[in-house]
């Protein structure tokens, strides 16, 4: 997994949090502490999927433009970094006939890793930015459901 599927995540309950306002990838990056390149690249990968659109200039940025209620973190893991969980180096050497547990370990932990990951996408699926928005807000925060998080 890597740090795009959180950042997606953080900045579209950021974005759900703003119903019909526009955040800067600046305003964006301060919320989620990192850096505004970082953004602008995660936030160019919603955008190209439909799930943000933008505006340029004064008064520009980012807004969502889907029903946080329908957007799924396994779309956005899908999208961010479907295939990651296998690591990129496996143990084995498929040319080793000699060794059946060598020839055959890599596409063995290839197997385990797809089933693991079909899991945790469908975990995900469970989860909407809506639902995390509302686990949010049911967290406590001391600002008004009408103010915006920070």
């Amino acid at each position: 997994m890597n740090s795009e599927f959180t950042i997606a995540v953080h900045s579209l309950v950021f974005l759900a949090n703003l119903p019909d306002h526009m955040a800067t990838s600046e305003e964006i990056a301060a919320n989620v502490s990192t850096h505004s390149a970082r953004i602008r690249k995660v936030m160019g990968f919603l955008r190209k999927a439909g799930y943000v659109s933008t505006k340029e200039g004064i008064g520009g940025g980012f807004i969502l433009c889907r029903n946080p209620d329908d957007v799924t973190l396994g779309e956005i893991y899908r999208l961010t970094c479907h295939g990651s969980l296998k690591p990129s180096w496996c143990s084995g050497d498929e040319k080793n006939n000699d060794c059946m547990i060598s020839s055959k370990m890599d596409m063995l932990m290839g197997n385990v890793f797809a089933d693991a990951e079909k899991q945790m996408e469908s975990y995900f699926d469970g989860y909407t930015i809506g639902s995390m928005l509302e686990r949010i807000k049911a967290f406590g925060c001391p600002q008004s459901n009408n103010e915006q998080l920070s």
